[in-house]
């Protein structure tokens, strides 16, 4: 049978360490963090909500009395902590086991003998996280059943849809989409029960420093969503990230739903350069070199997985990709790449030339797009190997100059941070002087200034384009160039909202790993932190990030907003003038705009789609949702490029994408700033409150 796969397991166990691996993080914990909270009850019950959540996310495995059962330690980690007492950890992960082992019986039992009826109007609730727990057995299989019926009717669907689309092309799978072929001819039913048979080996496979980091890491979170434990071999995980030589393909990796999740694609490393895979996509199978089948790696071990995918470089690896917003068990693709470690000059800022017109008048407009804050720390300038992306920039701000621009678009679209130093020296490109961000940690609140003596870059209109993504440092230059009305920010409603910072901390021997803490947090000049609030946009051009429910303020227990006294800073430019005027040109041009209204149009679809909580399980209703969710999502891939050009686009980041529609209107925006302005430079500063 089955089960016995789950009884034959051993049952995992804390080793005789890691009582004081606990005891240490509690001690530091309430110490070293910004907010000094004390490891108390609050925190108790916010580290068993985050350990709940961690098992059962969509309510599905776990009972009402089991939450009854396990609600006893509600109160008492920190306690526990304290004492050198980890036992809850395995003990919520063996019920944990314990129930799993329940459901996938049912469900594999199901799939195997089920007659499926898709004309009956029922629905399935796909989005769970709030949903009551099942109160009994009974109600935790009809669950399952409607779980099941989904996968299927998803997956037959999709098939459907698939056969349709290559009939319309004319077209035939070349070599690297056979296997894939092969899986889609494969019974729905039968491929189903290997992946819940998959998951329930992996299951049986206890891992105790897994479980720790697992235990440990919600405790650590009910503080903030960035402090965290880090296990010795998250720890090497973590570094791998900080030397830029991620899992041997250039991405930043989680676990979505049994998945690797592409959270990040690194500019420069393969997935980068290949073109074929995006952010959100999901990797749900490995094959090693040219050789042997690719291996299912769902619901494995992140760090199992992620094993898989490294290796030496120039070796060949196959992922097998899941596409964003398709269901599992739907239409997948194999995309072949050769490791390599990302490189730092392929992230480096690129720029050109624009030309446009506005208002009848011809202008040139410099155009600047930075992946990331980078720069060696261990260098100086002038040594062999120093990289400043800050030089980089001021490199194109001198080419522009000479080739006498009008503006400057400077496109932190996707740019997820880096170095403090790097963005304190690209704001001095831009402002003469005066403190550029505040820092408080838990005893002072200091002021990071522009060099003295510093010279100015450049002099003429700009704007700084931002969405969602763009967070850390990214919202220290915007919300710099904002406050001191040297540019107007344009893009998605706000930016990330993550204005905290993270120091990493070893608790002993390196077999106790070490701690991520967030340590201190940033303010703007004025004040206001970027922490959840981010930087808004003084004109707002909604991405399709703008859409989708990212954010600080949609993590877990983030840190609230805060502010402090504003800085001793000066407005150096007239941005906030021009703004009324431009804002105004720019909403009427809009009105006109086919192409930007078919790109709202867009916007909201996606949002609709991110938003929905049930889907049909009646066949007729399901193709429909499905036919106009794919009908939309080609609808973007065709807004934005060919995958030729994606490629190109990809590999070389100055060259601009066919159809943005977001930065030809900002290049507008530019325009109407330079008009509006009638040539005016950056002046002699005034007091931000004159």
């Amino acid at each position: 049978m089955f089960l016995s796969l789950f009884l034959a397991a051993s049952v995992a166990a804390p080793l005789n360490y890691y009582g004081r691996i606990a005891q240490i993080l509690a001690q530091k914990l309430p110490y070293y963090h910004v907010s000094q909270h004390p490891l108390d009850d609050e925190m108790s019950q916010r580290a068993w909500t985050n350990l709940v959540s961690f098992y059962d996310s969509d309510h599905s495995v776990f009972l009402k009395t089991d939450l009854d059962r396990l609600s006893a330690h509600e109160l008492t980690i920190d306690d526990e902590l304290r004492g050198g007492d980890v036992n809850f950890g395995y003990e919520i992960y063996s019920l944990y086991l314990e129930r799993m082992r329940e459901r996938i019986d049912f469900a594999t039992n199901l799939l195997a003998k089920a007659e499926w009826n898709f004309t009956i109007d029922e629905s399935y609730r796909i989005k769970r996280n709030d949903a009551p727990w099942p109160e009994t057995r009974e109600a935790a299989e009809d669950l399952w059943r409607r779980r099941m019926k989904n996968e299927v009717l998803a997956t037959k669907i999709s098939r459907e849809l698939d056969a349709a689309e290559k009939a319309a092309k004319g077209k035939t799978d070349g070599e690297e989409n056979q296997e894939t072929d092969a899986k889609s001819e494969e019974p729905i039913e039968e491929m189903l029960v290997k992946k819940y048979r998959q998951f329930a080996i992996v299951m049986a496979e206890p891992d105790e420093e897994a479980i720790l980091q697992n235990y440990l890491s919600a405790v650590a979170r009910a503080y903030d969503p960035h402090t965290d434990y880090l296990s010795p071999a998250s720890k090497e995980d973590f570094d791998m990230e900080m030397n830029l030589s991620l899992c041997g393909v250039g991405a930043v990796l989680s676990m979505d739903d049994g998945a690797l999740k592409i959270v990040e694609i690194m500019p420069g490393g393969p997935i980068d350069r290949d073109g074929r895979i995006e952010e959100g996509d999901r990797i749900t199978g490995v094959r090693e070199g040219d050789e042997g089948e690719v291996v299912d790696i769902m619901w494995q071990p992140s760090k199992k997985s992620i094993k898989k995918i490294r290796g030496p470089k120039g070796t060949k690896v196959t992922l097998e990709i899941l596409p964003k917003n398709e269901p599992f068990g739907a239409k997948r693709k194999l995309v072949d790449l050769m490791r390599d470690e990302i490189k730092l000059e392929d992230q480096a800022a690129t720029g050109r030339v624009e030309r446009i017109t506005v208002d009848g008048r011809e202008m040139k407009l410099g155009y600047v797009f930075l992946p990331s804050f980078y720069g060696t720390m261990d260098k100086r300038l002038g040594e062999e190997g120093f990289r400043s992306c800050a030089l980089d920039v001021n490199r194109y701000l001198a080419d522009f100059n000479a080739q006498g621009v009008d503006g400057l678009v400077l496109d932190l679209r996707g740019n997820g941070g880096g170095s403090l130093r790097e963005a304190i020296l690209l704001s001095a490109l831009f402002v003469p002087s005066g403190p550029v961000v505040q820092i408080k940690n838990t005893r002072t609140v200091g002021a990071m200034p522009i060099p003295p003596g510093n010279a100015v870059a450049f002099r003429k209109p700009m704007v700084v384009m931002v969405d969602r993504a763009s967070a850390s440092a990214s919202e220290i230059v915007a919300g710099h160039l904002q406050d001191t009305g040297r540019a107007i920010v344009v893009g998605d409603s706000r930016t990330h909202g993550k204005g905290t910072v993270q120091s990493v901390e070893g608790l002993g021997p390196e077999k106790y790993g070490s701690i991520k803490i967030t340590s201190a947090r940033f303010y703007r000049v004025n004040g206001n932190s970027t922490q959840v609030a981010g930087v808004a946009s003084d004109i707002h051009l909604p991405s399709l990030l703008d859409s989708l429910n990212i954010g600080e303020d949609k993590l877990t227990y983030a840190l609230p907003f805060s502010s402090v006294l504003p800085a001793s800073y000066r407005i150096c430019w007239n941005a906030e003038k021009l703004l009324p005027a431009v804002r105004a040109k720019s909403a009427e041009r809009l009105k006109g705009d086919v192409r930007y209204r078919e790109h709202l149009a867009n916007v909201e679809g996606m949002k609709a789609i991110g938003e929905r909580e049930d889907v049909p399980l009646e066949y007729a209703a399901r193709f429909k949702m499905m036919k106009d969710d794919r009908d939309l999502r080609e609808l973007d891939e065709d807004e934005e490029e060919s995958m030729e050009e994606k490629v190109i686009s990809r590999r070389k980041r100055n060259q601009k994408k066919k159809n943005d529609v977001v930065l030809d209107e900002t290049l507008r925006i530019l325009g109407d700033m330079v008009i509006e302005n009638g040539g005016d430079e950056l002046r002699p500063p005034r007091r931000w409150w004159q």
